[in-house]
């Protein structure tokens, strides 16, 4: 039989997120044809979702370009597609390094219905967010003394807080209900139920870039608009849920073809395949690791999928009809007074839950949005939250706001909230390295099938998305650039050293 030229090839991505996008430009680019985005759902996109609340544009999604610089991907297509403003493309805000942790201004309100002064918050953030810094050195340094960062955080506050806060002692209590405060933030920008289960020595792993972060004013889609333009109009088969990946696949094959992989689809439709790029959230393969790829998953891989994280972070979006915090405030933090035992997670989840609803971000500005609210709500308790009717959901919201501000009168006018542990097909938000992971996991999870020294055809099955870049998981840029790596591990695999275009099948 005569091959195939490496062009004709035949190769499906499975899911329609950024990873896939970008990994079907990339091939496309490079010459191959016969390329397919096989999509669960109806629509485009994956976890980058826009969405309004009335007529305001909202991200149900992902929220920020995470240090927008010239070393971010997405900003670089954002800034080509020109879909940013003038203020995040400068030159000014690229340069402005945050560490990941953007100086936004606050309003603080307590349990106690008082809001509280600089004076009083600025020691005990600058105080946690040193430890933070702290936590984050033990992956190049080694030697952790504990296991999760969690663990570490409330250790050092227990041992320096004494000295720390001796000269206003009578705050300790209020203190300790901030350092709370900043757990339950630190669990919704890792995606975890607790930063008990976050790997202390992994945690370091996580690399920041240079800008402040900034948003689409048109929404995030637009970006997944502009890059779906780029393709082919019929290259994405949607509403197609995969059942199964046959790989080294013989049986039922058709005659004279050598196709290695075939795509079994939940309505009984199947597709043949050189080549598959997976780009399926890890919550996803979590759900289904023993029935997702026939045969299943070699051990070492099935064992890093069940050792790294993957949680929920949801979002609930209120708007008002005039705002209740400072023309310039835009973040809100909520303390409660009476938490002043060291802890992220509340102990009734079922009649608690809205304990850790840590705070909300003020959407800006006020010109675009009108006074909307984002509220950032992570773990079991944010997962129990997408169980209750709205209705549930704005009243409790309600009571919050009445208790913190001691405004009996404050009504929001309307909710949006996401529900993402409940979407079928990402199963929670994004990746964390959990406690007793590492940077092999990940690259374990990226690792093609067959494995080398294996003299089954190569690249038959290959790994993308956030949760398989080592650097940037939980991250659209690190989405990205997961995709662009396995197309470009497909055309090298097909360019001989020589540098022509032609077949190694």
């Amino acid at each position: 039989m005569a091959l195939r030229s490496a062009r004709d090839s035949q190769i499906f991505i499975i899911g329609c997120g950024i990873s896939g996008i970008g990994a079907a430009q990339k091939l496309l680019k490079h010459g191959f044809h016969n390329v397919h985005i096989i999509e669960a759902t109806a629509r485009s996109g994956g976890r980058i979702r826009t969405g309004r609340l009335g007529d305001n544009i909202i991200e149900i999604g992902a929220n920020w370009i995470h240090g927008p610089s010239t070393e971010n991907p997405v900003f670089c297509l954002a800034c080509d597609y020109q879909l940013l403003n003038k203020e995040s493309m400068s030159e000014e805000n690229q340069a402005i390094d945050v560490g990941g942790h953007p100086l936004f201004v606050p309003n603080w309100f307590t349990s106690s219905g008082r809001k509280l002064g600089l004076e009083t918050m600025g020691p005990v953030v600058e105080f946690f967010m040193k430890l933070l810094e702290r936590s984050q050195q033990f992956h190049d340094s080694g030697g952790e003394p504990l296991l999760s960062v969690g663990e570490f955080v409330k250790a050092e506050v227990e041992r320096l807080a004494p000295e720390e806060w001796k000269e206003d002692q009578a705050n300790t209590a209020l203190r300790l209900g901030m350092i709370n405060t900043l757990l339950k933030v630190e669990c919704c920008v890792s995606g975890t139920h607790t930063m008990d289960d976050v790997g202390l020595g992994a945690f370091g792993m996580y690399k920041t870039l240079p800008g402040l972060d900034c948003t689409f004013p048109g929404g995030y889609e637009g970006l997944i608009d502009h890059m779906m333009k780029e393709l082919p109009k019929d290259i994405v088969l949607y509403n197609k849920p995969v059942k199964c990946i046959h790989w080294n696949y013989t049986k039922n094959r058709p005659s004279g073809t050598s196709f290695p992989v075939t795509i079994e689809c939940v309505n009984g439709e199947t597709f043949a395949a050189d080549h598959v790029i997976v780009t399926v959230p890890l919550g996803y393969l979590k759900q289904h690791q023993s029935t997702f790829l026939s045969p299943p998953l070699p051990l070492h891989k099935l064992h890093s999928i069940q050792r790294m994280g993957f949680g929920t972070n949801n979002k609930i979006f209120l708007e008002f009809e005039q705002p209740f915090w400072d023309e310039d405030c835009e973040l809100i933090y909520l303390v409660w007074e009476d938490e002043t035992h060291l802890a992220d997670v509340v102990s009734d989840v079922k009649n608690s839950w809205i304990r850790k609803l840590v705070g909300f971000t003020v959407l800006k500005p006020t010109e675009r949005y009108g006074h909307v609210l984002c509220g950032w709500i992570a773990g079991r308790e944010s997962e129990y939250m997408e169980t209750l009717s709205e209705h549930e959901v704005l009243h409790s919201a309600t009571q919050l706001l009445r208790i913190f501000t001691g405004n009996p009168t404050i009504t929001p006018r309307k909710l949006l909230r996401s529900q993402w542990f409940h979407e079928p097909y990402s199963c929670g938000s994004y990746t964390y390295v959990a406690k007793g992971c590492s940077g092999y996991d990940i690259d374990n999870l990226a690792e093609p099938l067959p494995l080398k020294g294996s003299n089954s055809k190569s690249l038959q099955v290959l790994f993308a998305g956030e949760a398989t870049h080592r650097s940037f998981f939980s991250t659209v840029h690190g989405a990205l650039l997961s995709g662009w790596r396995e197309a470009e591990r497909l055309t090298s695999h097909y360019t001989p050293a020589s540098g022509s275009f032609s077949s190694k099948l």
